[in-house]
């Protein structure tokens, strides 16, 4: 165990304080300064309360007297008011800290494989990083308060101990055995609060998800056309049980060794002023020495006490950030090779691909062939669940195969350097995100500053895609903020529209292959059959792959494969397919021409 905690420290310390050293460095000299200030301030009363008691019942100079009193009571208000600036400006710092290791954990967030953002562990790892950052070890200020304040304890802890070896150092064995003993208990008290906040991780997200839906806007309209507050509120209530439940257990644990502890304390008085006023009554001591003895025996206890509680106070918080340093090491899902990705057009080939998600035991596609060429415009058809979502995700490596390979140019697209590959596609999934910024900065995703002469561009293809008109009548027109978040005077814009520009974000990415997954489910047949006009195009020259339930896409493509039970059931061109005798694809195509026809 120590040797796990001694791991952990060095790991967390290893990480944090080389960060926030390069971050600022002003940082570190207020600490130090607090440290000098904290460390120094027991040593005002030790040596002038004595002095003091001493000219009371000595010489009793009253100018002497006046001194001794003014220059305490003067440094005690100077030590007050420094601690109260310093405590001032270290809360500061540890705010932008905290916002600076959330930048690093969000940085992080987005470079991690995808499918590890649908993996169990990893999102219940990802929970114990924030909460174990922020809640439980109190950030970059919460690490560091510990260490700091023990390194100011050791140095009060010399001061002490020099004075009590010259006067009475038999109080140093009474306050050692009362410190072991306290020791024990403190580290008790740890070992369950560290084991109560490992069943605490999955509450937690769970907590945290259902708090978030409830106060979301984005779930309004479920929540009331489908009158399911009572449910959300019922599962609130579940889950903050539960929460509270954990807690509780966690604190009936601790309660009889916290009455252990401070037993401890009364113990110690009783024992080290009992020895002091024999020595006393004695005359092996004076009055004023007794007075600085009992001072520093209190100190010396504190000390020591704080000590070994700080350092088990830095080891509980240690292993609470430990799992931020840990989600921030957290190994990649997929390997990810070097190869260089050539300028152009590529051949893609699934080889008897099948594929199983994480954590699931159902084959969503079964021993697939397929053969997409340079510059062809492929579609993709099929029921639901048949597999063409997974198809696309695997195409662009959000996922490797379970079995069987992808190859591009004839080589496993997992020996080429992963962020190459992912230049090579431009995507539109159904479940695309527009985000709160400009409609410029959502279609070149870049900051406005860096976009320079490339909002061109963007007005250019907005218009390609029919969009131009609209966002030219706005008030700000492509500097219009999306969705009203953050700006009262932000659009939402409707579903076909929001479709029309994540369209137009894929358009301007210029990548050698587009893929389409639903693109226009929003939009009706009429608006679609222009999109894909237009969009015929745009994408001219390109490997293009449209996924769609409706079969418009069809008409423009080169080859159709039609996905059925996770596999290729039937490829070919749509003159091909649509006259094939109980075929897949001649059916579903019958079923949709006939509402266009009978109406």
């Amino acid at each position: 165990m120590k040797k796990h905690n001694d791991n952990v420290l060095r790991k967390v310390y290893g990480y944090f304080l080389p960060e926030a050293w390069k971050t600022s460095k002003g940082y570190f000299m207020v600490r130090i300064a607090k440290m000098l200030v904290v460390a120094g301030t027991p040593f005002i009363n030790i040596y002038f309360i004595p002095a003091i008691v001493a000219e009371l019942m000595g010489e009793g100079r009253i100018r002497r007297l006046i001194f001794l009193v003014a220059t305490m009571v003067l440094l005690e208000f100077a030590s007050g008011i420094a601690n109260g600036v310093l405590n001032n400006v270290i809360e500061r710092y540890g705010q932008y800290f905290e916002n600076h290791f959330k930048m690093i954990l969000s940085k992080r967030i987005m470079e991690l494989d995808f499918q590890l953002t649908e993996d169990k562990k990893a999102l219940d790892q990802l929970e114990l990083a924030k909460n174990g950052m922020s809640w439980y070890s109190g950030g970059l200020n919460g690490l560091l308060d510990p260490f700091f304040s023990l390194l100011s304890n050791v140095l009060t802890l010399a001061g002490v101990v020099t004075l009590i070896l010259t006067n009475t150092p038999m109080i140093l064995v009474i306050a050692g055995a009362i410190v072991a003993v306290s020791t024990l208990i403190s580290s008790r008290l740890n070992k369950i609060e560290q084991e109560g906040y490992k069943q605490l991780g999955k509450i937690n997200r769970v907590f945290g998800y259902l708090g978030w839906s409830l106060v979301d806007f984005r779930y309004g309209k479920d929540i009331r056309l489908y009158d399911s507050k009572d449910m959300m509120v019922e599962k609130w209530k579940f889950f903050t049980e539960a929460f509270n439940r954990e807690n509780r257990d966690i604190a009936n644990k601790q309660l009889p060794f916290l009455l252990l502890q401070n037993g401890t304390q009364v113990i110690h008085d009783v024992a080290a002023y009992l020895y002091l006023g024999l020595l006393a009554i004695f005359g092996k001591i004076s009055i004023a020495t007794y007075i600085q003895m009992g001072n520093s025996t209190g100190t010396f206890t504190n000390s020591l006490k704080n000590i070994v509680i700080l350092l088990q106070d830095m080891i509980k918080k240690s292993n609470y950030a430990n799992e931020y340093v840990t989600f921030m090491d957290y190994p990649a899902a997929m390997p990810k090779g070097t190869k260089p990705v050539k300028e152009g057009k590529h051949v893609f080939e699934f080889h008897k691909v099948s594929f199983t998600y994480p954590g699931s035991e159902v084959e969503v596609l079964k021993d697939v062939n397929l053969v997409i060429h340079e510059g062809e415009h492929l579609s993709v058809v099929g029921l639901n669940g048949a597999g063409k979502t997974t198809m696309v995700k695997l195409l662009c490596r959000l996922y490797d195969p379970t079995k069987g390979e992808i190859l591009m140019d004839g080589t496993n697209i997992k020996e080429y350097d992963y962020e190459e590959y992912m230049k090579v596609f431009a995507p539109v999934f159904q479940d695309f995100k527009l985000f709160a910024f400009t409609i410029l900065e959502n279609l070149m995703l870049k900051e406005a500053q860096d976009i320079g002469a490339e909002d061109a561009v963007a007005r250019k293809t907005l218009e390609k895609v029919g969009m131009r008109e609209k966002v030219d009548s706005f008030k700000n027109g492509i500097h219009t903020v999306l969705f009203k978040q953050f700006e009262e005077d932000g659009i939402e814009p409707s579903g076909g529209e929001q479709q029309k520009l994540a369209i137009a974000r894929a358009l301007i990415k210029d990548a050698p292959v587009v893929i389409l997954d639903e693109p226009t489910a929003a939009l009706d047949p009429i608006a679609e059959y222009e999109i894909y006009k237009h969009f015929e195009e745009l994408v001219k020259g390109k490997t293009a792959i449209y996924i769609s339930h409706r079969l418009s896409s069809c008409q423009f493509c080169d080859k159709i494969a039609v996905f059925s039970e996770g596999n290729v059931k039937e490829y070919g061109t749509h003159a091909e397919l649509v006259h094939k005798p109980d075929g897949i694809y001649a059916e579903m195509f019958a079923a949709q021409a006939q509402y266009y026809v009978e109406g």
